[in-house]
């Protein structure tokens, strides 16, 4: 009913052997903001995908103080139409965002820069229901989805301010990412 049904593979620690293991073979973006908020560290990553196909879809967490109240978590999400991880973090049922979800005009925009972007570009994203804890904001960057989801929900101001994401898929990146302890939402 749902089509090929790609394997999620075991989440990967913040380190850098998980950094390698998340950007291999990856035909998606691997995003994380850069410079990262004030105090935030790599949490963790997720793929979806396999040796013969390669990374469909690829997830970085990050984490550190919010804004609003105490800790919190954003997990950016880059996947090809009809994988669903975006959807399943945010607490959606079905594998995409559905219909509407970009009427009317976006609700923030974020900078996007990478190997396979010509040159760094807006990205338009809306907010969405999600679960009932959570910020979700979801657009298009580079022919995948691009989901942005944020513990608690409060944090989502985090994206007012114009936010700028690289691919660490890049072979020139030399980012020193700070890595924190795991972050337990991806195991969720």
């Amino acid at each position: 009913m749902h089509g090929a049904v790609l394997p999620r593979q075991p989440s990967r620690r913040p380190e850098p052997e998980g950094l390698a293991a998340a950007v291999r073979d990856s035909r998606v973006p691997v995003w994380t903001p850069w410079p990262l908020p004030l105090g935030w560290l790599v949490t963790g990553f997720v793929t979806v995908g396999d040796e013969r196909t390669g990374t469909r879809a690829s997830a970085v967490a990050v984490s550190g103080p919010g804004l609003v109240s105490g800790l919190a978590d954003m997990l950016l999400v880059a996947e090809e139409p009809g994988i669903g991880l975006g959807a399943y973090y945010a607490g959606l049922a079905g594998p995409d965002p559905g219909e509407g979800f970009d009427n009317g005009p976006p609700h923030v925009k974020v900078e996007v820069s990478g190997p396979f972007a010509v040159c760094d570009h807006s990205v338009p994203m809306w907010s969405i229901p999600g679960g009932p804890d959570r910020a979700v904001y979801v657009g298009e960057a580079m022919g995948n989805w691009l989901w942005v989801i944020l513990w608690p929900a409060d944090a989502g101001v985090l994206l007012v301010d114009r936010t700028h994401l690289v691919d660490l898929r890049d072979p020139g990146m030399e980012l020193d990412l700070p890595y924190g302890a795991f972050c337990p939402r991806l195991d969720a």
